[in-house]
């Protein structure tokens, strides 16, 4: 007689299925504490620049504004790896990328702390920035961090390659580049932060991995960790793209400290422009440091890679060899942080395909 399982086999509801549908979940931008406060984040609209002056006093001064920051009230870096504790919650000497952090406000209401991030004045001295590794390695211009743009140098090989190389029925060598990207779930990044009278903070965040939040916050706040606890919400999605640590997370907690109220940070949608654009473009700042140009005042491949990106890509086949593939589409660009990119499984086809068009009788999918 079979044995009866009583999971195996069998169709199982999802533990959080029923609060999910019937609107139930409280995800983080959910979260509504008494006297709570609301924080913008003001950013640079350039890619690297330095920061000359940065003046507040307007902002300070604004009927509801409780409190402002820059990056003087956050001089403790951090990073996710040990190597890369580069970060700054928010830019003190530099900006470093469209979209940086610079100054942070909190306010009794969302439009308060909109109008308060437009007082601030910034005075920037703009700076060579590089658009792919080959300019960023040419020693010319500023270097974006320290005294090199060499952050590592790194030589992988697993077991005896040559061995491998030689025994291999087809050898193909390439460089290969695939161009970054990151998630876009429906939920926005947020954050709530709540410091009690007690000298104790927690952190309500949309995040898949709190610990590293955890540890980020004892180090940039100097809080020692056992008066730090972070709640990771629920995420209406992440795929990876909420393992980090952002600085809105650091940002809120700080912000909640200074005033002493809840703070509750959520990002918006706001895309940035595309990179490489033409020196001396106009960015529009509106709202939310929105900073959008004109689709005419695009430069011409971008305008023409926004037409592509309902088309489809072919690539051409290796030398020698009449061979074709699937399409690979070109994924859309996303707002703040994801680069259009071509599939990771782009090259692995190639290789595939040389080795069909050998070999006929290898066709495979």
């Amino acid at each position: 007689m079979a044995e009866e399982f009583s999971v195996v086999g069998k169709p199982l509801t999802k533990p959080d299925a029923y609060a999910k549908v019937s609107g139930q979940t409280k995800f983080a931008d959910d979260l509504a504490l008494p006297r709570m406060l609301f924080g913008r984040i003001l950013r640079s609209p350039y890619p690297h620049a330095r920061l000359l002056h940065v003046d507040t006093s307007r902002a300070r001064a604004h009927a509801g504004v409780l409190a402002v920051l820059t990056g003087d009230d956050m001089p403790v870096k951090f990073g996710i790896l040990p190597v890369s504790q580069d970060e700054e919650a928010l830019a003190r000497e530099k900006v470093r990328y469209v979209g940086d952090p610079i100054a942070a406000v909190a306010a009794t209401d969302e439009w308060i702390a909109d109008e308060a991030l437009d007082l601030i004045d910034v005075q920037f001295a703009e700076l060579p920035h590089y658009m792919s590794i080959p300019e960023a390695l040419i020693d010319q211009g500023e270097p974006i961090h320290g005294s090199s743009n060499v952050h590592k140098a790194v030589a992988l090989e697993f077991g005896d390659t040559e061995a491998a190389m030689r025994a291999a029925e087809h050898v193909r060598e390439d460089i290969v580049f695939f161009e970054g990207n990151t998630h876009l779930p429906m939920e926005q990044h947020a954050a709530v932060a709540q410091y009690a009278a007690e000298g104790k903070l927690t952190l309500w965040t949309s995040s898949q991995t709190p610990h590293y939040v955890h540890r980020a916050l004892g180090n940039v706040l100097e809080l020692p960790m056992s008066r730090i606890r972070v709640i990771a919400t629920p995420n209406g999605g992440g795929f990876g793209g909420k393992s980090d640590i952002f600085s809105h997370e650091l940002v809120a907690a700080k912000l909640a400290i200074a005033t002493g109220r809840p703070v509750k940070i959520t990002l918006t949608r706001a895309p940035r422009p595309p990179p490489g654009a033409d020196e001396g473009q106009d960015w529009v700042h509106t709202r939310r440091s929105d900073y959008r140009p004109a689709i005419s005042e695009l430069p011409r491949w971008w305008r023409l890679r926004q037409l592509r990106r309902r088309e489809h890509v072919l690539h051409g086949c290796p030398a020698g060899y009449d061979v074709r593939h699937p399409p690979i589409p070109l994924r859309r660009r996303a707002p703040l942080h994801q680069q259009a990119a071509l599939r990771s499984e782009a090259w692995p086809r190639h290789a595939a395909a040389a080795v069909c068009a050998r070999n006929p009788s290898r066709q495979s999918r």
